[in-house]
């Protein structure tokens, strides 16, 4: 397992004023991987709003700090369409010079611990081949391949399917 810096690193949940700087992290991460394309995440109008998302119902997003510094985030989401029970892990993204050191593990555990206080059984996800060692990570807390998409996420630019059992 990856060394964590659980000692400098802040997670909190999302507010209003993070929207700026979240987009901007996440956009980052998708020209990085050059997977700024449509049909994801990238071109997603809400995505200049995330704070505004997550004050849905059975959602939740948090965020990863260094010192103040915004580094990640990751979210839970009742994405319409899917099985009952089912959210979707969301909008999962940390910036590259915090990447193995346990930061994304801990959001990502953050997330699944939220869902199953809200009382959801199960977590779906969609990504990119390009986006490897995160679905390696998947895999690893429990997330199987699944042949087909889930729900009506709107991105049809995802070619990777995966769900975890609660």
């Amino acid at each position: 397992m990856a060394k964590s810096d659980s000692g400098s690193i802040n997670y909190r949940n999302i507010r209003e004023k993070d929207n700026a700087e979240l987009a901007g992290l996440i956009r980052t991460v998708f020209r990085e991987f050059r997977i700024d394309r449509p049909g994801t995440v990238y071109f997603d109008p809400t995505t200049d709003n995330l704070y505004g998302l997550f004050r849905t119902h059975g959602s939740v997003y948090w965020i990863a700090e260094d010192k103040g510094i915004m580094i990640g985030g990751c979210g839970i989401y009742p994405t319409p369409g899917l099985p009952e029970g089912c959210a979707e892990l969301v909008k999962f993204y940390l910036l590259a010079p915090w990447r193995g050191r346990g930061i994304g593990r801990t959001l990502m555990e953050k997330c699944i611990e939220s869902a199953r206080q809200i009382g959801y059984k199960q977590l779906y996800l969609e990504s990119l081949p390009e986006l490897s060692k995160a679905v390696s990570m998947y895999i690893k807390s429990g997330f199987r391949h699944i042949p087909h998409s889930l729900g009506n996420s709107g991105h049809f630019g995802c070619n990777i399917w995966m769900l975890k059992d609660l």
